[in-house]
């Protein structure tokens, strides 16, 4: 997978409204949090936060499920795991995401 198509992939999760038709749930934004940090840092690099962070503690602890994945599988199960999102809701703002993924 290429870098271009995970940056834009990237740009897509990014820009996509809290309360339009295409709602990733908690843990599809966890999953590409965790294959975001181990695409651009690699493995987790930090201490787990603290008992009360619970945010923290889960986002800390997806990423450290990813620990030597290389930044290239990181990368395609980023972009295939939105792909299927968008797949999975069909309209017609779906299908033009793909197609900006697949030009990229």
């Amino acid at each position: 997978m290429s870098k271009g198509k995970f940056e834009k992939a990237v740009e897509i999760v990014r820009s996509l409204p809290k309360d339009g038709p295409i709602k990733p749930s908690q843990e599809d934004q966890l999953y590409f949090y965790s294959y975001y940090k181990q695409a651009t840092e690699g493995d987790v690099n930090t201490p787990r936060p603290g008992m009360l962070d619970f945010t923290g503690k889960a986002k800390w602890d997806a990423w450290s499920e990813r620990k030597g994945i290389s930044t290239e599988e990181a990368y395609s199960e980023y972009v295939k795991k939105l792909i299927a999102i968008l797949e999975a809701a069909g309209t017609e703002d779906a299908k033009g995401y793909i197609a900006q993924i697949q030009a990229a």
